[in-house]
């Protein structure tokens, strides 16, 4: 094997393991985003199937620009259908109770044990 046929081979190797890593973040955000338009489980589970097939379609694809390509499409095609209101967990940051309860600031005491105080 030359110098230039292992240049070759690596860069290969490089640019479809980036390929994949987009395709697995894009499939990933495509079916999180899918809970946000179905009102009901058994609604997700058909989009999600649908969803999957689509890029199962793709699978055997192995032309590299032919892949970049439809890896560009499908994100633009996701961006231009996100929701936009998207479901997030009440707790996490952006949710409606994140910090609703905000840590006390310092020199205020909190007694967790009221009524139970010793009366000395």
């Amino acid at each position: 094997m030359s110098a230039a046929s292992a240049v070759s081979t690596a860069g290969y190797l490089a640019r479809r393991a980036a390929q994949k890593e987009r395709v697995r973040i894009l499939y990933r955000r495509a079916l999180k985003d899918t809970l946000n338009w179905a009102v009901h489980r058994h609604l997700f589970y058909q989009d999600a199937s649908d969803l999957r097939e689509r890029f199962e379609a793709n699978k055997r694809v192995e032309d590299l620009d032919t892949i970049d390509r439809l890896i560009a499409d499908a994100e633009a095609s996701y961006n231009k259908w996100r929701h936009p209101d998207p479901y997030i967990v009440p707790w996490a940051p952006g949710g409606s109770k994140f910090t609703r309860n905000p840590t006390p600031p310092s020199g205020i005491e909190i007694i967790y044990d009221y009524g139970r105080e010793d009366n000395d």
